[in-house]
């Protein structure tokens, strides 16, 4: 009987370090909760190693500990249920989060929200695959550094919502090169369009809802997937 009594008493403490074992600062993947498809966590090891080169560039304005990897559930424009991931800025992650459960919640069509190594860190690929994604180094078509490069940017299906330049020596290119059907923005044509942002749209709501700006109000272009946002900057001690 004693026997079988410290049998029991091992198969408890056994299940019980096993509920409440979790993965090392920077590791793997977190493990599957109840409400699983949302999660914040260090960037992994193995994400980390296939940036290099794509994503993460020598000279990067950011470091990898300024940066989370997101799990983020959506559904697509046909109603099946997906898991996507993003990488962002830390100060920026758990607004992602709440934006993208309400979406979920809503089941707001999002194509695919994939990392930007999955394309090489081609943006002109990741848009015309219609993927939603955040970090990625670089700079934007004029040259200048983007807001991407600071994971502290977000553009939402850039297929159907593409960048569209009005003014200077670009006007009239449209950005991915296949959104053409797309970039008109009148009533009639919005209406075949899966998930528009448009002022008012439910997505434009959510991300001014956090502090976002969005490219749709710009002038010398209309990027009408864009959402950035400051990096919080500590005050100084006087």
């Amino acid at each position: 009987m004693i026997r079988n009594l410290a049998a029991a008493v091992l198969l408890c403490l056994a299940l019980v370090s096993a509920q409440t074992a979790c993965p090392a600062d920077g590791g793997s993947k977190p493990a599957a909760t109840p409400d699983s498809g949302f999660s914040i966590t260090h960037i992994p090891d193995s994400i980390f190693r296939n940036m290099q080169g794509k994503s993460w560039h020598k000279g990067c304005p950011v470091q990898r500990s300024d940066l989370r990897y997101l799990r983020l559930r959506h559904v697509d424009e046909t109603g099946t249920e997906r898991q996507g991931e993003m990488i962002c800025h830390k100060d920026i992650a758990g607004d992602v989060v709440e934006i993208f459960k309400a979406l979920y919640a809503a089941r707001y069509p999002i194509h695919s929200i994939r990392l930007a190594d999955d394309f090489d860190g081609d943006d002109e690929r990741s848009m015309r695959a219609n993927n939603t994604s955040c970090f990625n180094h670089r700079s934007t078509s004029s040259g200048a550094p983007s807001r991407h490069s600071l994971g502290m940017a977000v553009d939402v299906n850039p297929l159907w919502n593409p960048c569209i330049h009005t003014t200077g020596r670009m006007a009239g290119h449209v950005e991915p090169a296949n959104a053409q059907q797309y970039a008109r923005r009148d009533k009639a044509s919005l209406k075949h369009n899966p998930a528009p942002i448009t002022p008012g749209s439910l997505c434009l709501q959510l991300f001014s809802r956090y502090g976002f700006r969005w490219g749709g109000t710009w002038k010398s272009l209309k990027d009408y997937q864009h959402f950035e946002k400051q990096p919080h900057t500590p005050r100084r001690r006087r």
